[in-house]
């Protein structure tokens, strides 16, 4: 929908003019938002759910400013794959590739699928791991999630897989509930807010994993590929934008609600516990929560965040690859011979995570391990999505003045932090 039919949909007496304003409220900002709201819930997965556990329960409310920071960082990072997708009509890989060659889209694909295959792992042990809490064997919940999200993307409308993915994300809303359950102490969130012990290098490694389960390769990858193929024009990049920054807020304070949750419980009192599993996360927020805040409250949320990160990761790499490659990729075609490549992709990522979760993987550690991988692969996937703002897009779409300077200081931080990781991560120090 362009500014000239919105405006003239409000021309005529003020009752008619209202009403045109009242659809235009609820269906023009359906018709554009979506994106950035499915891609920050995706980013609150079950890998980054698990990393905001440990780091509460390990440090406290010391974790929460981190947090905080990543915000605006998150925000600026997904702002430009918006203005990217839309005013180019292209995904990253195919930018990538168009702009700066093969070589580069074969590393960019390298990133995506490292990040891609690491995050459906970590989704799907998440599944297994909230299926065990009630009982319910993984060799039935991983098959009942992967046919799920087979049959999904195979419904040949991307709107339809965008509201699923909302409907679903928008369980781990229950996270905010299980913080208010946990009776937080104001005092104790204030002095962690004042203090964050960077000499340490567990800490400064579990910093590491939050950067790194906040800001992902896949998430650059999904949301431009997303505005494409939802076919949105350059009259709602300002809707898009509020999208994206709504979605920010949202994901954030879902990270810090765990946080929270887990400093205010397992952390004030016994901060030691073992949590190697899911289940092991739950059953130490029961004492304190009880089985409603501990076992359903974050299952539900989990199990939310898991399978919504599923559909987007999944998504990610199979766009980027088909992009890479040259295949055709869109969701609103059932599959056919012209797609088959990138729905056979899409399908393969399922399939090959499904097994090896049913292979049996220890959660926590994966999770915190590819958390960490992810902030080591920010410098290329930052560093190419910086050049493709500067290169890709017309003058006036371009960043200038305060807002490139600011973006560009935050993402080489980023940058910087995960090339010093780089050592540590690989137990060189």
């Amino acid at each position: 929908m362009t500014d000239t039919t919105v405006a003239e949909e409000f021309d005529g007496p003020p009752s008619v003019s209202l009403r045109a304003r009242g659809r235009w409220l609820r269906w023009g900002l359906l018709a554009v938002w979506g994106p950035g709201l499915v891609v920050m819930l995706a980013d609150t997965d079950a890998g980054s759910l698990i990393t905001a556990s440990q780091s509460g329960a390990q440090w406290g409310y010391r974790m929460v400013l981190p947090q905080l920071m990543l915000m605006p960082i998150l925000y600026v990072v997904q702002e430009m794959t918006v203005r990217l997708g839309i005013v180019t009509k292209r995904g990253h890989g195919a930018l990538i590739r168009e702009r700066f060659g093969r070589g580069w889209a074969w590393l960019s694909a390298f990133t995506l699928f490292a990040s891609a295959i690491g995050a459906l792992l970590t989704e799907f042990a998440g599944v297994a791991g909230v299926g065990e809490l009630f009982g319910v064997s993984r060799w039935v919940s991983i098959p009942v999630a992967t046919a799920a999200l087979l049959a999904l993307a195979f419904t040949g409308s991307y709107r339809r897989v965008e509201r699923i993915g909302l409907i679903v994300g928008a369980a781990e809303l229950a996270f905010l509930v299980a913080m208010v359950l946990a009776r937080p102490r104001l005092d104790a969130l204030l002095d962690g807010l004042s203090s964050m012990p960077l000499g340490n290098s567990s800490y400064l490694l579990l910093v590491a994993a939050n950067v790194g389960a906040v800001i992902m390769p896949w998430m650059v990858f999904y949301q431009q590929g997303a505005v494409v193929d939802k076919r949105l024009s350059e009259a709602t990049i300002r809707q898009a934008r509020y999208d994206t920054a709504t979605g920010a807020v949202l994901t954030q304070l879902i990270m810090i609600a765990v946080v929270v949750t887990m400093a205010s419980t397992v952390g004030e009192h016994d901060g030691g516990a073992s949590l190697n599993t899911v289940g092991e996360i739950a059953n130490s927020l029961t004492p304190y929560l009880g089985r409603t805040g501990g076992t359903v409250l974050f299952g539900l949320g989990m199990l939310g965040a898991a399978l919504v990160a599923a559909i987007v990761a999944s998504l990610a790499g199979a766009w980027g690859l088909a992009e890479v490659f040259g295949w055709r990729h869109t969701l609103n075609e059932r599959p056919n011979r012209e797609t088959a490549k990138f729905y056979i992709t899409y399908g393969l990522a399922h399939v090959v995570g499904a097994v090896l979760v049913l292979a049996s993987v220890d959660l926590v550690n994966l999770a915190v391990d590819v958390e960490v991988m992810n902030a080591l692969l920010l410098p290329i996937v930052l560093g190419l999505l910086l050049a493709l703002e500067a290169k890709a897009l017309p003058e006036q779409w371009r960043m200038r003045g305060p807002h490139k300077y600011i973006t560009w200081v935050l993402c080489l931080v980023v940058m910087g932090f995960g090339l010093y990781m780089v050592p540590q991560a690989l137990g060189l120090t």
